[in-house]
């Protein structure tokens, strides 16, 4: 549905602007795209510095280890929120942007009446878009304005793209994969998602193969018990155990505040033009990442909806469930331009202490919009 939005969405701006004209909402749409990017560098710097500073005191002896990890995690959890507030309110004012172009309300001068413009989703797209045009890529969030401007911002050796990935999640019992296939969740009703930004560095200056991608992201992990079953905290250990009533939802989910690193193997040849200028793209043909991620716990939460006595209820607890504080883990992806099958595994178990160890796995889709 949000998808079919969208697509309306672009399609009443492209209708409309070529009545009214386009510059004034070029402007705009860069200047938030530039806040959203802003919003994030600022917060991961300083979450970097808070770090540091409280490493300090932990090695002058001012704080404990267990202090540290705990304003560590605290930290964490403000600098994630901060980041989903202020790009909440860049998303609305995007909106709302759109709205007013839908109204009319946003005019153009009779000068600039003469650029054309192309709204285009996801990536921007490998043609020439002349000098006198303005090339808009939603998905990116970028506004090239003539092809020049296209050719240079392309040939940089390090861009950045907006990251979103879903799909299945569950969890793999002692290391044994095989656990899958009697798993005390459910397999379509467990999922993840995971939102945020990332850098890509070509490594050599003048081969297109490898590529540092590094950033910053969000990662939602939801298990939905079978049995009509639900996690109940008994001391250091964290079991399922049944519902004393019919339960129409019981979700756990834990979210995770991570820095991704991974070796990217980018396979999109280079671009000659006719006057022998070389451009390195990125993200134009097959690519294969292969890297892991490291990050806090910010976040663990069980919802429950049950009725009683006709009585629809919904309980949501928020806690220590006996997670563990800091994750790890391995994860890879393969893929053609934007879009790549994604896979990524918890190397720390979800609970600190229970007698088998439960590690979080996820299959799904993984979109980088370059």
């Amino acid at each position: 549905m949000q998808k079919i939005i969208l697509y309306a969405a672009v399609l009443l701006c492209t209708l409309v602007t070529q009545m009214y004209g386009q510059e004034t909402f070029d402007e705009r749409v860069k200047t938030i795209s530039e806040n959203i990017k802003k919003i994030t560098s600022e917060e991961k710097e300083a979450l970097k510095q808070e770090i540091e500073d409280i490493n300090k005191l932990l090695e002058n002896g001012t704080i404990s280890i267990e202090k540290a990890e705990a304003e560590k995690r605290k930290a964490a959890e403000i600098r994630a929120k901060n980041i989903e507030e202020k790009v909440a309110l860049e998303e609305a004012k995007l909106q709302q942007l759109v709205k007013d172009v839908v109204d009319g309300k946003i005019k153009h001068s009779e000068d600039k009446a003469k650029w054309g413009t192309t709204i285009i989703l996801g990536s921007n797209s490998n043609d020439s878009i002349g000098e006198n045009h303005t090339e808009i890529s939603i998905g990116s969030m970028k506004v090239f304005k003539g092809e020049k401007d296209k050719f240079k911002r392309n040939s940089k050796r390090t861009t950045s793209q907006f990251v979103f990935a879903f799909g299945l999640n569950n969890v793999v019992a002692d290391g044994d994969i095989g656990s899958l296939e009697d798993s005390d969740y459910r397999v379509w009703g467990s999922h993840f998602y995971e939102w945020g930004f990332t850098y890509n560095t070509r490594i050599f200056k003048n081969n297109n193969l490898l590529h540092a991608k590094y950033g910053l992201s969000l990662m939602y992990n939801n298990l939905r018990p079978t049995d009509n079953r639900y996690f109940v905290k008994q001391g250091e250990q964290t079991n399922l155990q049944e519902f004393g009533l019919d339960l129409r939802e019981s979700r756990f989910r834990n979210v995770h505040l991570v820095l991704p690193l991974h070796l990217e193997f980018d396979f999109t040849p280079k671009s000659v033009k006719e006057n022998g200028d070389v451009r390195f793209r990125s993200h134009k043909s097959v690519r294969l990442g292969i890297g892991g991620y490291a990050g806090f716990n910010i976040k663990s939460k069980q919802i429950l909806k049950f009725n009683e006595n006709d009585v629809r209820i919904k309980v949501k607890e928020k806690g220590d469930f006996n997670t563990s504080d800091f994750t790890y883990g391995l994860s890879t992806y393969i893929g053609y331009r934007a879009t790549s099958l994604y896979l990524k595994y918890d190397l720390n178990p979800m609970f600190k202490n229970n007698t088998i160890d439960q590690n979080n796995i996820s299959l799904g889709l993984r979109f980088d919009f370059n």
